[in-house]
């Protein structure tokens, strides 16, 4: 049985532990550890199996019954703790970004040089039924030569302001899931990237310097033109679809919804909204993400997600960033 430890308690980190606690056969999670640890949060750990927690995620790191570490802590922390964590000889997955800093990131490829151990990045996304059924329909020639790709990717409301002013941006906090599924979907990278940005939902969103309104263009290395659109803010819930066109066909996947149930009467025709919360449209992507990574450890295999589908979604963002800044079409290649 694998042992595993988990840094961070809030959200992403609570997903995961119940996971672990519910769906991983081959992994048991010994050790919790958030500095932010309270009396409810270590007793719901216990309650989910967890042997132990602690307010020092050292504790995991200097841990030699610990095999793996799941970092799920602030994004600051990712890069830092990655490096102590593969130091000690542990297998890690870490939340997405590593870092927004390209030459941290570069600092975890180069520690993880030479080793064994497996490192996966949360980008689980990849992991969705929806997404997974366009991605082999496109690996098989089911649509010919991918020509366009598009994906729209809205949340149901803005975050916080506070959240803004630390999230890194649009670019690399909400968008670079995207530009991780464009890489999933396009079975390449892209070269260049062109943005218009906007701020439509909240001054104060723009006030923080950021957007939360985008549209992003992307030539991929295959040919393919990609757009993904982004808006911080949908009225109906949690807008997640995508189409990839091709020389053969097209294979586009619509949202997930509480029920297929559509009512026809005399006021019209209606059927369910998105699911309003990412959690809902996703809780299953989680799950099969941590397995896949269990599986990889236990079997000697390669994780699904590597260290380099981690930075190149960073690169993205940061190009991104730049074409907003500089009112012009940026390529990857600047960035590196």
């Amino acid at each position: 049985m694998l042992k595993v430890g988990i840094i961070g308690a809030g959200r992403i980190g609570r997903v995961h532990i119940t996971s672990i606690s519910t769906r991983v056969k081959d992994a048991q999670i010994k050790t919790v550890a958030d500095p932010f640890l309270n009396d409810e949060t270590a007793e719901w750990a216990k309650s989910m199996g967890v042997e132990h927690t602690t307010k020092d995620y050292m504790e995991i790191i200097n841990d030699p019954e610990i095999d793996a570490v799941l970092i799920c802590s602030s994004t600051d922390t990712h890069s830092p703790i990655s490096l102590e964590a593969i130091k000690a000889g542990k297998h890690v997955f870490c939340e997405k970004p590593i870092d927004h800093d390209v030459d941290k990131i570069k600092e975890v490829i180069e520690a993880l040089e030479g080793t064994n151990l497996k490192y996966q990045v949360g980008f689980n996304r990849r992991f969705d039924h929806n997404f997974e059924a366009v991605q082999r329909a496109v690996a098989a020639g089911k649509v010919g030569k991918p020509e366009i790709i598009k994906i729209t990717s809205r949340d149901p409301e803005p975050p916080s302001i506070d959240y803004v002013k630390v999230s890194g941006g649009m670019f690399l906090d909400m968008t670079i899931h995207d530009f991780d599924m464009v890489r999933f979907l396009a079975g390449c990278d892209a070269t260049e990237v062109y943005v218009q940005g906007a701020n439509l939902v909240d001054p104060a969103i723009g006030e923080a310097g950021d957007v939360d309104t985008a549209v992003i263009t992307l030539q991929m290395e295959n040919g393919a033109i990609a757009v993904i659109d982004n808006c911080r803010k949908a009225v109906y819930g949690y807008d997640q679809r995508a189409e990839v066109f091709g020389s053969e066909g097209m294979v586009a996947l619509s949202n997930d919804s509480q029920s297929s149930a559509v009512i026809s009467n005399a006021e019209g025709v209606t059927g369910e909204k998105p699911m309003f919360f990412f959690l809902e449209r996703y809780m299953e992507a989680y799950g099969k993400e941590i397995s896949d990574f269990i599986d990889a450890i236990v079997n000697d295999k390669e994780t699904p997600l590597n260290v380099i589908d981690g930075l190149k979604p960073v690169l993205m963002g940061l190009a991104a960033q730049k074409s907003l800044e500089e009112h012009r079409p940026v390529k990857i290649s600047e960035i590196m």
